[in-house]
């Protein structure tokens, strides 16, 4: 295995930060293929393919509120971890890894018990399912939550593996387990006749796959910091859980606010609730393509931000934020022409209903009205997150996602119907593009200038 490290420290930034965004971004893109792929095949299955993707669309933000919670320890740890690097203190760095580790498979145990054991009917019925598509809500959700433990400590520690500099190693791991989900789903779901069942098989086998590499890479001799036991301690715990809350409540409320959007379209849409589920999952599908590999971009490059804080390099981190921030919004332009392109094609992959396609493509274009605007929420939120700043974070993206998105998708319907649940989120992407540049240009400088005659960073 080549383990080769990048120098997070060096004065090539550019060339810095495209070697952790590239990877981060084509790791996320590729990670997007698990759901789209499950949701793909399982739109096609004979007889009840629209009802079976409803069904898949009702667990998908659970699905993906369960994998926050690795990106709340990944995220958490992996700047902290870096920072430690950046000051040349790799033992201190082991110790959050080990704390990382354990919080993971806590919560781990947590999320399986308390899902599989206690709240999947209810889940599904809160969260926009009705009786015609619970019976594949259920089989998708109960083989996905057993397994869930994989999902956790796969998005949790491969952070781990990114932010020592081996952002390759980290995205050879997604696309193993990609790999091996694509190559499965057929087999499960046609061959085998496991339909939904199938789809939720493959995907744990595949997070299984990608963890398992994960752990060989943090256990190598040749790994600069490796996985450890000992030295635990709820003050370093707290660390890691305090500033990893701000990108977790990002994954989390992106969950919490499709699941309002379902029950939402299930009251408002009388009996065509269940066709506007599954518009709003294949719209959502699109939508991913965009904001998770753009996540990859402002996540992904936060080691070379941390590092450099813990090395008191403010000069770098100034170049390489604008270098993320102009890769975010060129990535945004793009998929925005894009979206004109291909949104029809891509409708097509998940149904042949030519009305669920029409509403789906027009989906699709509201979505894209505030796309550009993400970026600038994107790039500076995860930054203040680098710079250990996590009030900033959590208070623009609790702005954004439970404060203007969560408002307008329940209000809009209401007075407008169900149609008009889609604008909530090109209202929500502006405004708080909006107020986020405003509060980062006015905090990022007097934070750099606080660090540059600041001791070392206290962590455990």
């Amino acid at each position: 295995m080549i383990m080769k490290a990048l120098d997070l420290g060096s004065s090539k930034i550019f060339g810095s930060v495209l070697r952790l965004a590239l990877p981060a971004m084509t790791a996320q893109f590729i990670n997007v293929l698990y759901g789209i792929v499950d949701r793909m095949f399982v739109g096609n299955i004979e007889g009840i393919g629209d009802l079976a993707l409803a069904g898949v669309g009702v667990c998908a933000p659970i699905a993906t509120l369960i994998a926050s919670f690795g990106n709340w320890v990944g995220l958490g740890g992996a700047p902290l971890f870096a920072m430690l690097l950046g000051e040349n203190k790799p033992e201190r760095a082991k110790k959050i890894l080990s704390n990382a580790v354990l919080i993971l498979i806590v919560m781990s145990v947590l999320i399986t018990t308390a899902v599989v054991l206690l709240a999947v009917k209810p889940l599904i019925f809160t969260f926009g399912g009705s009786d015609r598509i619970y019976p594949y809500a259920y089989r998708y959700l109960v083989v996905y939550a057993a397994g869930s433990v994989f999902g956790v400590m796969t998005i949790g520690l491969n952070q781990f593996v990114i932010a020592q500099g081996y952002s390759g190693l980290g995205m050879l791991s997604v696309c193993l387990g990609t790999v091996t989900n694509l190559i499965l789903d057929p087999i499960l779901i046609f061959t085998c006749d496991m339909g939904v069942t199938g789809a939720a098989v493959a995907t744990v086998i595949a997070q299984a796959a990608s963890l398992a590499f994960i752990v060989l890479v943090l256990i190598s001799k040749r790994t600069k910091v490796r996985i450890s036991y000992g030295g635990y301690s709820t003050k370093t715990i707290g660390k890691i859980l305090g500033l990893g809350v701000s990108p977790f409540l990002i994954v989390a409320t992106d969950s919490l606010v499709i699941i309002a959007l379902n029950i939402v379209l299930q009251q408002t849409g009388g009996a065509s609730g269940d066709f506007w589920i599954t518009v709003a999952t294949i719209v959502q599908a699109f939508m991913s393509l965009i904001t998770l590999p753009m996540l990859g971009i402002s996540t992904g490059t936060q080691p070379v931000i941390s590092f450099n804080y813990g090395a008191r390099n403010t000069r770098l981190i100034r170049k390489a934020e604008t270098f993320i921030l102009s890769l975010c919004v060129g990535y945004t332009a793009l998929m925005l022409l894009v979206s004109f392109v291909l949104a029809r094609p891509f409708v097509g992959l998940f149904t042949s209903d030519p009305t669920i396609a029409m509403q789906a493509i027009e989906g699709i274009r509201v979505y894209m009205i505030g796309i550009i605007p993400l970026a600038f929420q994107y790039a500076f939120v995860d930054c203040l997150t680098a710079l250990g700043q996590p009030r900033y974070a959590i208070a623009l993206s609790m702005t954004r996602k439970m404060g203007v998105m969560l408002s307008c998708t329940i209000a809009l319907p209401m007075i407008l119907g169900a149609k008009a649940a889609f604008y909530a989120e090109p209202i929500a992407d502006i405004v708080s593009a909006i107020i986020t540049t405003c509060v980062f240009l006015l905090s990022f400088q007097k934070i750099l200038k606080k660090r540059e005659s600041a001791g070392d960073i206290v962590v455990g």
